[in-house]
């Protein structure tokens, strides 16, 4: 049986770029918004230990599923097997293009 897929989530997140990997990724029925499920974290009994990946690690601890806006997203690959996850601080001077998330209104009838 083939393994199930890893994918790297990277999106913007209060001025940093949060880069995470999980098993489960798709369009939510919220509107606007992807689903991420089952996320993996490397195995935490490492000698040394990021700080950025134990903080991610404890940001995400308990939480079974997260909705992450469209415009947030950078980036989602599938991948072999997982990495570190990480937090950046943002320094890019390219910008979020601004988009309503009014959702469509229905057709008349």
């Amino acid at each position: 049986m083939a393994a199930k897929p890893i994918y790297r989530v990277v999106f913007h997140q209060q001025g940093e770029v949060w880069e995470l990997y999980a098993r489960e990724i798709f369009q939510s029925d919220l509107w606007g918004f992807i689903e991420v499920e089952e996320f993996v974290f490397e195995d935490a009994s490492k000698l040394v230990v990021d700080p950025t990946a134990d903080k991610l690690r404890r940001t995400f601890e308990g939480v079974s599923r997260s909705y992450l806006p469209l415009n947030a997203i950078v980036r989602i690959d599938e991948v072999e097997r997982e990495g570190p996850p990480r937090a950046v601080k943002s320094e890019g001077r390219v910008t979020e293009f601004p988009r309503s998330f009014a959702p469509p209104s229905p057709p008349e009838r």
